[in-house]
């Protein structure tokens, strides 16, 4: 996945377009990143023991990756793409593309 748990990622369409988010966590079997305070949708829960009351409780839906793009380490402002490349010692780095191939830690 290009995109990785931790990153800076900026919406680029839906709903949410424009808003940056941190993400959370990456499922890579659904394609799909949940962002930090993006995607949160009412859980209605039913009266237990725990909680006599029921009520609601608000979690995180993920956002499928290809509506985030990266946000580039040198502009702030700006997205980029993200690619791959192989050092010289074996050792795999992603690198963004706008950035004239920097390596993104």
């Amino acid at each position: 996945m290009k995109i990785k748990t931790g990153d800076l990622v900026k919406v680029i369409s839906g709903g949410e377009k424009g808003k940056t988010a941190k993400v959370l966590s990456v499922i890579s079997k659904q394609n799909k990143v949940v962002l930090e305070g993006i995607g949160l949708r009412k859980r209605f829960i039913k009266p237990s023991v725990a909680n006599p009351q029921g009520g609601t409780k608000e979690i995180h839906v993920g956002l499928d990756i290809s509506k985030v793009a990266l946000i580039n380490p040198d502009n702030p402002n700006k997205t980029t793409r993200v690619g791959f490349e192989v050092k010289k010692d074996g050792t795999k780095v992603r690198v963004a593309r706008q950035a004239g191939n920097k390596e993104i830690k």
